[in-house]
């Protein structure tokens, strides 16, 4: 049969279940980088994978900080003179009325950045030799070593400079007192009548030229005249640059058992006749119960041939080893109350500045009795024991290297 709907007639919508169902949007592609990324994380790899490229990127950028550094570097300043070459000419070339200040930052600082240039050679400040011989009084706390030091001498220097007031003892030196400072490290002499140049120069080991052209001397080497008769005044304090004096030691003889009466001379401590008795092992132990300085080390180029060991008043005194006590009581050169003992085989020992002596002459002493009491007596500053050695084949030797 015909169709006979109207052939403009809308046609009627079908059922949902006759209509197909709608087609779903298909999802982006994922970037590239964002895929690799998930494969290295799947494969494990995602933190040393990290750990690397930040390790690339911090060595890039310190690369690149060095090459701006040393891009910057390489650029060599103007030089003052040719900066001030062209501010001249900026300001000569402009009115005078616009002329402007230069700028200068709170600071003080240019910021137009006017370079430095640097100078190659430095302006050392004259300094006038000293040819005089000065006074210093000394200060509570002052020793030749450090008065040396002060004025740059040799400590030396200063007791030979000082040799007719200090003697040759160091421990003369006290506060108040007035010493002579040389110039230079060498010798104070007090020229005599009838002394010759030669033999003058010849003892301190210099020349006499060394003595006749120092300036503060002040010699005309035409008017000396003579060398063995020349014409310098009795009196004249002369300096000997360079000199090298001696040491006279009247203190501290060689006082041995068989003549100890050699020693008389040293004060009425001295010991008549010869004695005998123990002889030591030649292992000497420490003579105090300290074993620190309180003053003076051993220093033979300044005649201190001993140590000064610290303590108190009234500590007691040790006999370093077995032996004869050939000097007990008092010295007149300094060393106050002074005990010493002969050991045998050529050794002595010396125990100075006491303040009680406990032997006597003759006596037979062993390792570790007590001899007598620390103090301060003679020329001493303070409570100290001066301890000296002895050997005939050795001399006197330093006690550091032989105490035990």
């Amino acid at each position: 049969m015909p169709d006979k709907r109207d052939p403009w007639q809308r046609p009627e919508p079908t059922s949902n279940a006759e209509q197909p169902p709608p087609k779903e949007p298909t999802p982006p592609a994922a970037p590239q980088y964002i895929r690799f990324w998930e494969r290295l994380r799947h494969w494990g790899l995602g933190d040393s994978a990290l750990r690397f490229a930040t390790t690339v990127i911090t060595g890039v950028l310190i690369l690149l900080v060095v090459w701006v550094l040393h891009t910057f570097s390489d650029q060599e300043p103007l030089p003052i003179s040719e900066t001030g070459s062209i501010a001249m000419a900026e300001a000569l070339s402009a009115p005078t009325a616009t002329v402007a200040p230069p700028l200068f930052s709170a600071g003080g600082a240019n910021p137009e950045g006017i370079a430095r240039a640097n100078g190659l050679n430095t302006v050392l400040p004259v300094r006038i030799a000293r040819f005089e011989v000065v006074e210093y009084t000394v200060e509570a706390g002052d020793s030749i070593f450090s008065i040396a030091d002060k004025f740059n001498l040799k400590p030396e220097t200063i007791l030979w400079g000082n040799r007719y007031s200090l003697g040759d003892d160091p421990h003369f030196i006290l506060p108040g007192q007035t010493l002579n400072i040389l110039p230079v490290d060498g010798v104070y002499h007090q020229w005599s009548a009838g002394e010759g140049l030669n033999g003058v120069a010849a003892f301190y080991n210099v020349t006499p030229e060394d003595i006749i052209n120092w300036p503060g001397n002040e010699l005309d080497p035409e008017q000396i005249g003579d060398y063995a008769n020349p014409r310098i005044p009795p009196d004249k304090m002369l300096v000997i640059p360079g000199g090298e004096g001696t040491f006279t030691d009247w203190r501290t003889p060689r006082i041995s058992r068989e003549e100890p009466a050699t020693a008389r001379h040293l004060g009425p401590g001295a010991c008549s006749a010869s004695f005998d008795g123990v002889v030591g092992s030649l292992t000497f132990i420490w003579p105090t119960t300290e074993r620190y300085l309180s003053g003076f080390e051993y220093t033979p180029e300044t005649n201190h041939f001993g140590i000064d060991i610290a303590g108190r008043t009234g500590n007691p005194i040790f006999a370093a080893d077995h032996g004869v006590v050939v000097y007990a009581g008092w010295n007149d050169y300094g060393y106050g109350e002074m005990v010493v003992i002969d050991h045998g085989a050529g050794w002595q020992t010396l125990y100075a500045h006491l303040s009680q002596v406990n032997v006597f002459c003759g006596q037979e002493v062993y390792q570790g009795d007590t001899i007598g009491l620390m103090g301060s007596t003679g020329k001493s500053t303070g409570p100290h024991l001066h301890f000296e050695m002895r050997s005939d084949d050795f001399g006197r030797v330093n006690p550091w290297n032989f105490l035990n």
